[in-house]
């Protein structure tokens, strides 16, 4: 038997569903393609799909607890420094200092939630 898949996303479980898609719908400068109210949102990447959804009652102290995850939502930039300019601007500035690594330079952010987010810009190979 083969395991076969249609289609594959991220998501990210929050009791403040309506304060993530707002800071989604602000850092990536686009609305939802999916929106269920007080449920779930979904964002179209280029590559993938994010979605936000509200943690059920009965698991939100599974995900109240979950800081620190080692999953991280990256997002390739083309200009670092505007990319922390504009998470600066909607009041969420990276803690921490910019890295450079041989595969480019990152910086960690977090969302409202404290989900990380990795602003990564790939190293230009000059010729």
């Amino acid at each position: 038997m083969v395991f076969q898949y249609t289609d594959a996303f991220v998501t990210i479980a929050t009791i403040h569903l309506d304060m993530l898609v707002v800071f989604y719908t602000n850092i990536l400068k686009k609305e939802p393609v999916k929106l269920i109210p007080n449920i779930y949102a979904e964002f179209q990447l280029s590559g993938v799909k994010l979605g936000i959804f509200k943690a059920k009652k009965t698991n939100e102290s599974e995900f109240i607890n979950s800081v620190k995850s080692k999953m991280s939502l990256c997002l390739e930039v083309s200009n670092l420094e505007d990319a922390i300019a504009h998470l600066t601007t909607l009041g969420y500035p990276p803690p921490g200092e910019i890295t450079t690594a041989s595969h480019g330079r990152e910086i960690y952010a977090y969302d409202p939630d404290g989900n990380r987010i990795i602003l990564h810009q790939s190293k230009v190979v000059s010729g």
